[in-house]
């Protein structure tokens, strides 16, 4: 039983999706369990997989009507896996995690916890951070994307069993909705970033660097996919930049893999990470990577000098902009980084990745903790 807020888009929803694909075609049982209701949902399930929406989204307002909703959450949380009696709870995300140990307390289930972003970039109230100090060393485990993130978790939360299993790269990449129209290139070069359009992602940083760079390279275009709160802002800065013409946020692609195989160059302008699945997509689509050295994730992906290159420091603009500069006026450069990046369909495999997540739940059985055993 898998447990998210919702399926919106985003990368642990794409991750919680693929991992219940991948547990049916296994002969597993799977149920994914959100808050939210179907209305909102980016990305579709597997028809093996049972989907339950408690319907106990939304927020409640003030600290009292929020632990109000918690309570809800759990009650609804804990009747279904009493009802449903699965051999494994897994959390998505932190919240969702905490709330899984909660309502698992005392019933024969393996609690799983996942991380998918590094816990010193998140924006949590004080309870929740006192809440996951008590939660995680309940869990059978606590699933971290890197080992950046693994060894936070391993110094501030004190007795959790951490693992470490990045993402996996489903190639070949599959396609759905919504589908963007790829504009015919005609000759010209194609800079692509995908992402949430959120300040972590960086793309206020990409475009001035893509600025300080367009008049020496006038036949390349920048393209952001994604969507997101920072839209209009973004739009601003381009307008402002006198590029309108240079650089284009068509939206959100479900063909990404497309747009990857009609570009020329792919950038990661993130502030922070957790493991970047665009990352994987566009290396596993042989595209040469710049990324930002951020505290976790690229550096864990990126084999720097080899398939790709890592900007130090993280967030310095122009850095960024004369590492692209470097690999925009190289193109053998990059295409013997391209040749390399496509590694990371062995490196990052499902079935490597899947093996990993076999031994966390198999785990010691013997060692699981009071939270995961006895009848309540």
């Amino acid at each position: 039983m898998i447990v998210i807020h919702s399926l919106k888009g985003g990368g642990a929803e794409r991750v919680a999706v693929n991992l219940a694909a991948d547990w049916v075609a296994r002969d597993c049982r799977v149920t994914l369990v959100t808050q939210t209701g179907t209305a909102t949902d980016a990305y579709a399930l597997h028809a093996g997989v049972r989907r339950v929406a408690l319907g106990t989204a939304g927020d409640a307002g003030g600290r009292l009507g929020g632990l109000c909703a918690n309570l809800r959450r759990v009650r609804r949380l804990r009747r279904l896996v009493r009802r449903e009696r699965p051999d494994i709870l897994l959390g998505m995300m932190t919240t969702s995690s905490i709330l899984a140990v909660i309502a698992a307390r005392g019933l024969r289930c393996r609690v799983i916890a996942t991380e998918h972003t590094h816990p010193p970039s998140q924006d949590l109230s004080p309870i929740w951070l006192r809440l996951r100090r008590w939660a995680y060393p309940r869990a059978a485990a606590v699933v971290a994307l890197t080992k950046g993130t693994a060894a936070w978790i391993e110094s501030n939360v004190p007795g959790s069993r951490v693992a470490v299993i990045p993402n996996a790269v489903r190639w070949p990449l599959e396609s759905g909705a919504p589908v963007l129209d790829v504009p015919n290139r005609a000759g010209r070069h194609r800079l692509l970033a995908v992402g949430r359009l959120h300040p972590q992602k960086g793309f206020d940083l990409l475009i001035r660097a893509f600025a300080a760079l367009a008049e020496y390279f006038p036949d390349w275009d920048l393209v952001i996919l994604g969507e997101g709160g920072e839209r209009d802002i973004l739009r601003s800065q381009i307008h402002a930049a006198g590029l309108a013409d240079r650089i284009s946020l068509p939206g959100r692609a479900g063909n990404v893999g497309q747009w990857y195989e009609a570009s020329d160059l792919y950038v990661l302008s993130s502030r922070v990470e957790g493991l970047s699945n665009t990352l994987l997509e566009s290396m596993a689509s042989g595209l040469a990577v710049v990324a930002f050295d951020c505290e976790t994730g690229p550096r864990e992906v990126v084999r720097d000098g080899i398939d790709g290159v890592l900007v130090r420091p993280a967030e310095d603009w122009e850095a960024l902009a004369a590492h692209l500069s470097e690999l925009m006026s190289h193109p053998a450069r990059r295409a013997a980084y391209a040749r390399r990046a496509v590694d990371v369909r062995d490196r990052f495999s499902t079935a490597r990745v899947m093996a990993m997540w076999h031994h966390v739940f198999v785990g010691d059985r013997d060692e699981r903790p009071e939270s995961a055993g006895g009848e309540g």
